[in-house]
Parts: C-alpha cells; sequence; structure tokens
C-alpha cells in the first residue's frame, strides 16, 4: 500500500484546474509540428502512465494554429453519435461500510475528490444493488417476509447505503443511479425446473403467480429511493441472470425476462408515471456460454410488448469480446447500451496492464459502440478485499477502484479503475455527445472526441505502444499539441 493520505488526495489524484507548469514533452524533438501561434489560453491535460511515474499528472498546453499541416493533425467532423451518462463504480455495502469507518473530514475529502463537478472527477453515474449483493455485510432484500405489506428499507441499508448517497448527494445532486437486484425475495422463487419452491439466495427462478408483486417491489423501491432525493436513472430486473452461483443470485432466461416485463415491471412503471429506464440482461458477452441464451436482448426486442417498455442492454465482461456489441447495435440500433460491472483481483490485477487494457475494452471499446454510459465493480474494498458476505460464490479476491487501510481507514491506495474512471468522468461530461474525427491514426493509438453542454471538447486518448506519439487536434478555433507518452492515458479538455 502507497500510505497516501486522505489530504493529499487532491493534489496527487485530481487537479481542479491546471496550473501552468510546462508540459515536461515539450522538450522532446518536433516531428513535423509547425509553429505554434502561443495563447494565454490553453487545454487541461492529465496523464497516466503505466509504469506510474505519472498519476492523473495535471498540465497545460497553449494553443496553436488551427492551419496546421502537421502529418499528426486529427481534425474533428460535425458528424455526432450517442449522448453520455456518465462513469463511476458501484456504491455496494462493502463500499458503504468502509467510507463510514473514515473520519468525516476525510470521508468528505474524498467524496468531493470523486463526485464534485467543480473541484473532482464529476463522477456521475453509480450502481446499487437493490438490496444485498456478494459485497455486502449480509445478505438480504426489501421484503424478506412474505407479503408485500411487509416492504420497508431494510435496516443495513439505511445504516450505510442510504447515509452514504445523501453525502454524495450533497456534493452532486445529479448523480445517476442504476438499480440492480441481486435475487427476488425468497419466498417469490421456485425451483429452475418447476419441481417445487426454492427457499434459497442463490439460484431458482421467479415465480410467474409473484410477477406482479415483483414489479411493486421495483415501483416500491424507486418510489422510496425518490423520497429520499435520489434519482433511480434505470433498474435491471436481474443482476447476471444466467448465473445461478453466485452469493445471491437468481436464473431469469431471456423469455422469463420478457414475460416479467411485458405482464408486470413495464406496465407497473406505467402505471406509477415511473420514467426510470428499464435495461434488459446486465451479464457476459458470450451469454455465460448458453447457446440457449445467445442474443439474449434482441430476442426480448423482438416482442414488441415486452420491447415498447425497454430502453435497451446492460453488460459485463466476464466472458466474450466486446465485439458482441456491434452484433447488438447492428440489429438494434434505436436501443441504448450500457455497460454495468467490471471486477479486478488477484486473478488479472496489474496496474499497467488493467490500466491500458480496461480503457481499451471497457471504456474506449464500448463507447465506440454507441454506449452511454460505464459504471465499475467496487468503488472501494479494505485491504482485506472486503468486507464481503461470508457465504459461497463471494468473491473473495476481488480490489476495489481504491482500497483502503483497514488499521486506520485513513490510509488508501488507488488501483488502475481509478484513473481510467477519473480521465473520462473529468472531460466527459453527462450529456456530452461523440463526434466524428479524421486524421491520423496508428496502431495502439486510440482516441475519442466529445463535445460537452457547454461546448468545451473533451478527448481521452489511449497509447498502448512502447514510444511516445505526437497528436495535434484541430477544433474549431484551437489546435492543441501533445506529444503522448509511451503506455499511457492522456485526457484533455478546452473551450473554443
Amino acid at each position: 500500500m502507497d500510505n497516501i493520505r486522505l489530504i493529499l488526495l487532491g493534489v496527487l489524484a485530481c487537479c481542479m484546474s491546471c496550473s501552468g507548469r510546462a508540459n515536461p514533452d515539450k522538450e522532446n524533438p518536433g516531428s513535423g509540428e509547425d509553429t505554434v501561434t502561443v495563447k494565454k489560453t490553453g487545454a487541461e491535460v492529465y496523464v497516466t502512465t503505466a509504469d506510474k511515474t505519472k498519476l492523473f499528472f495535471c498540465d497545460t498546453v497553449a494553443f496553436g494554429k488551427t492551419a496546421s499541416m502537421s502529418p499528426y493533425a486529427v481534425r474533428f467532423t460535425d458528424y455526432t453519435y450517442q449522448t453520455i451518462d456518465g462513469f463511476g463504480a458501484a456504491i455496494t455495502g462493502s463500499t458503504c461500510y468502509n467510507l463510514l469507518k473514515m473520519s468525516q473530514s476525510d470521508r468528505t475529502s474524498f467524496l468531493k475528490n470523486v463526485f464534485d463537478p467543480d473541484v473532482g472527477l464529476g463522477v456521475s453515474l453509480i450502481r446499487i444493488s437493490i438490496g444485498g449483493s456478494d459485497f455486502s455485510i449480509e445478505r438480504y432484500t426489501w421484503c424478506d417476509t412474505e407479503g408485500m405489506e411487509n416492504f420497508a428499507a431494510p435496516g443495513i441499508d439505511t445504516k450505510y447505503v442510504i447515509p452514504v448517497l445523501k453525502e454524495i448527494y450533497a456534493i452532486n445532486p445529479d448523480v445517476r443511479i442504476i438499480g440492480s437486484p441481486w435475487t427476488a425475495p425468497r419466498w417469490m422463487k421456485k425451483d429452475a425446473d418447476d419441481s417445487g419452491d426454492h427457499y434459497s439466495w442463490t439460484g431458482g427462478v421467479l415465480k410467474p403467480d409473484c410477477y406482479q408483486d415483483y414489479a411493486t417491489y421495483f415501483v416500491k423501491w424507486i418510489q422510496y429511493m425518490d423520497g429520499q432525493g435520489f434519482n433511480i436513472y434505470a433498474v435491471t430486473p436481474q443482476n447476471e441472470p444466467l448465473n445461478a452461483g453466485n452469493s445471491m443470485s437468481m436464473l431469469m432466461y431471456w423469455d422469463q425476462e420478457r414475460d416479467f416485463i411485458k405482464t408486470a415491471l413495464g406496465p407497473a412503471f406505467a402505471k406509477a408515471g415511473l420514467t426510470t429506464k428499464i435495461l434488459v440482461f446486465d451479464h457476459n458477452y458470450d451469454y455465460d456460454g448458453k447457446s440457449s441464451q445467445t442474443d439474449y436482448p434482441l430476442n426480448i426486442y423482438a416482442d414488441a410488448d415486452a420491447s415498447k417498455y425497454v430502453a435497451g442492454s446492460a453488460w459485463h465482461n466476464y466472458g466474450g469480446s466486446v465485439s458482441e456489441l456491434d452484433h447488438i447495435v447492428k440489429e438494434a440500433p434505436d436501443k441504448e447500451i450500457y455497460f454495468t460491472e467490471a471486477s479486478i483481483g488477484t486473478w488479472n490485477y496489474s496496474f499497467a496492464g488493467c490500466l491500458l487494457n480496461d480503457m481499451r475494452d471497457i471504456f474506449l471499446g464500448t463507447l465506440s459502440r454507441e454506449c452511454k454510459g460505464v459504471t465499475l465493480w467496487n468503488l472501494m474494498l479494505d485491504d482485506n478485499k472486503g468486507p464481503y458476505t461470508n457465504a459461497s460464490g463471494s468473491c473473495t479476491t476481488c480490489f476495489g477502484a481504491v482500497t483502503i487501510a483497514s488499521s486506520d481507514y485513513g490510509s488508501v491506495d488507488y488501483s488502475s479503475q481509478y484513473y481510467d474512471i477519473a480521465h473520462c468522468s473529468k472531460v466527459i461530461r453527462p450529456g456530452a455527445v461523440r463526434i466524428g474525427t479524421k486524421g491520423y491514426s496508428a496502431n495502439g493509438i486510440t482516441y475519442q472526441v466529445y463535445k460537452n453542454i457547454d461546448g468545451s471538447y473533451g478527448i481521452v486518448i489511449l497509447n498502448e505502444n512502447s514510444s511516445s506519439q505526437q497528436l495535434v487536434f484541430i477544433s474549431g478555433s484551437h489546435s492543441v499539441s501533445y506529444i503522448v507518452p509511451a503506455k499511457s492515458i492522456v485526457s484533455m479538455k478546452w473551450k473554443d
């Protein structure tokens, strides 16, 4: 652990604005770039390198001439793609437990750094579980006793989750929430083979005669959260509906999810006047290897009575390739795409590898396929990788985007996920539109350009190569030249 104190967080991890430091790469020889006309203003630039020599390093680069003839020039076009909702991570029960172990001043500093759109990263999209998950203190739903008259906010959520969400919303009231249940209440479940009731936290399927009760469960949860001041922007009917092995889980095959939405959930939302989006699937690119579940969201869209209630689909990356989204977008271009979960842990983690690979596949890879938002798994875990539900199926090897020391709940360490989120959230604001580009391209270099609501441009650049690369980005009124370090992520923001 790096033992970085919270008091240093704003300095090391997130510059509010660039202080005019010289670009450390400007001393390198030019590569065909013509002379720039230096102005008093310029672009904010943020840099993270895989070798950790720069961690969200903040720089300012002067504007140059838009008539640049550099062979490395990239010009913006008028072509537009999707509108962005935001980027963030899951605020799990475990995350909230750890945050509430911090001192109030440290927690406020941390949350401002993450969520404040002015002095911090401006994280604007989070995911929470409806009831417990594998990263909760215990397993529970909002109606563990049979009968919807017993629906009530669980004490564990009112003790941990609700207070943290209130602190987040005090900092950024525009944060949007995606909610996902890990299971329906156990009394609503039956065996998958229809052999009887399935009163278990894991597996089973939703009883058809409980469809209406479960739809009411969603409505009541959204209304309760709205009453607390929280914007439930979207829900998925079931987290990982093809995975019966999680510590809290329930199977919901595509035909079951279709029938639940069209006969119960969609009509219940309409009757209650809810505008919360319904996102289907919420699972892996490879459909967890179940051939009968291939094209899960497309099968639901094919039913007009279900499709009319569905905004789009949600995805995880624990199996298959992001290229599956090419197929989904081609077949259903009117439906939205969200990426809702990815983990790092002992099985896959290195800072360098995950920093670059996740930016390529999870962020730029989904965004290039019309994705509107990305949330990763677990904003904060402790150095024991928890707390996690003490039950079979829980992840005991996962890392958080941030790790906090359980010895003092003040020392924190930032993983690659934190920096991936930071680079996108800082320069691509909610409501931004991805725009087209033309010009220089090269293997190992990926970039995307966005226009924010305030007219500013946000750019994210990934260099996977072992050598640096000069790029010159040209908007309507300005150009910005920058030498992108080897194996790095660079974000830029400026306003014409």
